[in-house]
């Protein structure tokens, strides 16, 4: 089945969901995106999109909202109460193999589509119910990552592309270019990696999107990534983990009087300049789970050395900034 027949099919399912009442053909025509101008082509494409969802078990009713049922205006929707499954019992696995598919496909445009018939619907003064059709779709489409990397990464494991990013590794100033065939994106402990065949290594590896810089851009055709048979993607993730490095000292200045987390464990404070503030010295190991701590204590922290933290944590307030919808240019 084509992704455009999936989504047609998709959006045709939640809005005879969401719907309180019967929807005529002409409402669906136009509230479901994907059906041709033409009266003909549409009637012979709607014939054929009713048959499908009956093959696939889906109950359409038909009916009408005319006294005693017995109008000319005919017309479809699917009563919730017999799409509905009866309960499941998953074991925790399969509980979290579901869960993760449901996040996912927030990200995919079928989440945008099914949601604009929804909106398409109501202008046309359709009474919806969203909330019931997502509960009875069975899904909560929800995705917890900001990485910018995601999406592009996400798509080209889908459609076997090959990719090349930025890439700046552990303890490491500057970037350097990495060409990757994707095999999969996984989460271990709450962050998001890649992994797949390293072309200029020539080995398995596996990424971390928090460190890809910039776009993700296509570095072969669709297709032409093949998954080796055996490969546990999860499982690469899991056992190759983030290398262990090394304490490193960061110079940073703390204001007078303030940042009193910091203080607690800082070495060799001193005071600089006209008495605002104090120069001290921090250990860390990992830059990147380091700089949302001294994010958190915005203005009263300024990180002086060395540069991939003072990096990491100017990155971190300027996302603080765009979520809160301020503007992130001027954190520097």
């Amino acid at each position: 089945m084509s992704r455009r027949k999936t989504e047609r099919l998709l959006n045709l399912v939640v809005c005879l969901l969401a719907t309180r009442r019967y929807l005529t053909a002409e409402q669906i025509r136009r509230a479901v995106p994907g059906y041709p101008g033409s009266d003909e082509a549409f009637k012979r494409m709607f014939e054929r999109d009713k048959e499908e969802l009956r093959e696939l078990g889906v109950p359409l009713e038909v009916g009408s909202d005319q006294q005693g049922g017995t109008g000319e205006e005919i017309g479809y929707r699917i009563p919730p109460q017999a799409y509905e499954l009866p309960d499941i019992h998953l074991t925790p696995d399969e509980a979290a193999v579901l869960g993760l598919a449901a996040r996912v496909w927030q990200r995919a445009s079928m989440a945008d589509a099914a949601s604009g018939a929804l909106l398409k619907l109501r202008a046309a003064g359709v009474d919806t119910d969203a909330a019931d059709a997502t509960t009875a779709l069975g899904i909560e489409p929800r995705v917890d990552t900001g990485e910018p990397a995601f999406p592009a990464l996400w798509e080209a494991v889908r459609d076997g592309r090959p990719v090349a990013f930025d890439y700046q590794g552990v303890g490491r100033t500057s970037v350097s270019r990495r060409h990757l065939e994707p095999w999969g994106v996984v989460s271990r402990r709450g962050r998001w990696y890649v992994v797949g065949h390293d072309r200029d290594r020539g080995q398995t590896r596996v990424f971390r999107l928090s460190r890809v810089t910039g776009e993700v851009a296509a570095d072969g055709p669709d297709g032409s990534v093949t998954v080796p048979e055996g490969v546990d993607v999860r499982r690469i993730a899991f056992d190759w983990g983030d290398p262990v490095t090394e304490p490193r000292p960061a110079t940073v200045r703390l204001r007078a009087g303030a940042a009193q987390g910091p203080r607690r464990w800082a070495r060799d404070v001193r005071p600089v300049g006209d008495g605002v503030w104090d120069e001290a010295v921090l250990t860390f190991r990992d830059a990147d789970r380091f700089a949302p701590y001294l994010a958190r204590f915005a203005d009263d922290v300024v990180v002086l050395d060395p540069p991939d933290l003072r990096e990491a944590v100017i990155q971190q307030l300027k996302a603080t900034l765009a979520t809160a919808g301020e503007d992130p240019g001027r954190v520097t």
